[in-house]
């Protein structure tokens, strides 16, 4: 038998800070780039009752950690649930099983955080927010830690949503941050967008993303959604969390293909692990537009997981599971 931890998200929940998430999603994103392995999800969906269940990987050699995420959407109870399994890295053996609700927009955020750490001008100060769930909050709580912004502005289609959304902020940080009345709006001067929506069209215009702009969208998980013009995606240095998975459920990168715009091949400048690991330069001028698509991983989240756990470990968290081995499962002795 091999002891491992269950992390309920109540274990876990106050661990770690914004910062905290992002500079362990860095340093998983640069091992990726070094050559650790990483597969995209694999879906699979259910007719009836409607629903969805999700698996997807990473190994993290140097952090000692592998695992990802399990989690199902939708089906009769119409909610969804995320676990996540971590290995050790060297001996294989489990080392724990979390929560992941908690984590998510955090670990999420973070890896919009790093991009806008590598790809957006070091001057910015301006951002722009489209959606106002935990997702949005995520993003933005992360992405505050790595640009010094002094303005940020949020639309989401329900005022009151995007409303509670600034209040939710505004002192929190020390950007100014404030509700508009649309998208175009919140793009007005900005310098970092970020989208994070369920939209299965574009919620933001191409002429509103002026010169120099840095985009992150993280509503891109599945080749029905699709939050960015397929025109902003040609013009752009595009740069999604993992190659492979642009081409499987990137739905603005396969729009835009499909549109003609760009080639499935060289429409990837680099992945964010080539970018961090400084095997790509990513930003190349002022001027220049850069999109960073994020649709999930198992990157950011095994390097989340693995912080949490380590920290969930030494505050004595958790509660004691045992796990038997495969010799002894399947033999009996």
């Amino acid at each position: 038998m091999t002891d491992a931890l269950f992390l309920s998200s109540a274990d876990v929940d106050d661990l770690a800070v914004p910062a905290d998430y992002v500079a362990a999603v860095r340093d998983a994103y640069r091992q990726i780039g070094e050559g650790a392995p990483a597969e995209p999800r694999t879906k699979l969906l259910n007719r009836d009752p409607p629903g969805m269940f999700t698996n997807y990987a990473a190994v993290l050699p140097e952090t000692g950690a592998m695992g990802g995420y399990a989690y199902s959407a939708g089906f009769g109870a119409e909610d969804a649930w995320f676990m996540t399994p971590l290995f050790d890295a060297d001996s294989g053996e489990p080392l724990a099983l979390l929560d992941g609700a908690s984590m998510n927009p955090f670990k999420t955020g973070a890896a919009g955080a790093v991009a806008v750490d590598a790809l957006a001008r070091d001057d910015a100060t301006e951002l722009a927010v489209i959606g106002s769930g935990a997702q949005a909050r995520g993003q933005l709580a992360t992405t505050a830690t790595v640009r010094e912004f002094e303005s940020v502005r949020v639309f989401s289609p329900t005022a009151e949503n995007r409303e509670a959304f600034a209040a939710s902020f505004d002192g929190r940080l020390a950007a100014d941050v404030s509700a508009v009345a649309s998208a175009t709006d919140a793009l007005d001067d900005a310098d970092v967008v970020i989208t994070a929506t369920t939209a299965s069209d574009p919620v933001i215009a191409d002429a509103d993303v002026g010169p120099g702009t840095h985009v992150t969208a993280m509503g891109q998980y599945d080749p029905t959604k699709n939050e960015l013009p397929p025109e902003l995606v040609a013009r752009a240095t595009y740069v999604p969390d993992l190659r492979a998975r642009a081409t499987q459920d990137a739905g603005s990168f396969i729009a835009a293909v499909d549109a003609g715009l760009v080639d499935e091949e060289t429409g990837i400048t680099a992945d964010l692990g080539e970018v961090v690991a400084g095997d790509h330069p990513g930003r190349t001028g002022d001027d220049e537009v850069t999109v960073f698509d994020s649709g999930g991983t198992g990157i950011e989240t095994v390097a989340a997981a693995h912080m949490l756990y380590e920290r969930a470990a030494d505050a004595g968290r958790g509660k004691t599971i045992d796990f038997a081995p495969a010799s002894e499962a399947l033999t009996g002795e």
